[in-house]
């Protein structure tokens, strides 16, 4: 996936800037943000970050967890029942870490539309999983992971972050 913040919208890209950009590796294990002007602008309603949207609350949950704000994102995770919801509290869980409910959240997801992209992005990274992504699998390599592997486990998982993203911050 060629990444583009400008693809989500002014408000979306700014705050992106402020932290990477949607480029930073984040850490396997959530660290947490004590960002206070970044924090700040992110306390807006979802819609008016990402007006076009389709999941903008989804959105919103995936930027609070890659600036660092594990709490806020969790917050809103847990409220949305659906895959994508699942997805955001799966991850969230697999960075806090907890492998177990991280598990338990991927179950809840099933099938997912980004899995077949995020498959091919991590086997061209180098990480291979089979013939299809295993998401269990990635929360049992991350929470296994020596440091020799860490590097390469963040790559897979900002490839997945980015692709989440996407989805759901993509317009109508």
């Amino acid at each position: 996936m060629d990444w583009n913040p400008a693809l989500y919208g002014a408000e979306a890209a700014t705050l992106l800037a402020l932290a990477g950009d949607g480029r930073r590796l984040m850490p396997l294990v959530s660290a947490r943000s004590a960002e206070v002007t970044l924090a700040a602008g992110l306390r807006r309603p979802a819609r008016e970050i990402f007006p076009d949207a389709m999941r903008p609350e989804l959105a919103l949950a995936g930027l609070w967890l890659y600036c660092g704000f594990f709490d806020e994102s969790h917050a809103i995770a847990q409220d949305v029942h659906t895959a994508d919801g699942s997805y955001w509290h799966a991850i969230q869980h697999r960075m806090e870490p907890d492998a177990w409910n991280a598990g338990y959240w991927f179950r809840r997801v099933g099938p997912h539309s980004v899995f077949a992209e995020l498959h091919a992005v991590a086997e061209a990274l180098g990480y291979t999983t089979g013939p299809r992504w295993d998401p269990l699998a990635f929360v049992e390599a991350c929470t296994r992971a020596a440091p020799a592997e860490q590097f390469l486990l963040q790559q897979v998982q900002l490839a997945e972050w980015q692709l989440l993203f996407h989805y759901c911050a993509k317009a109508e």
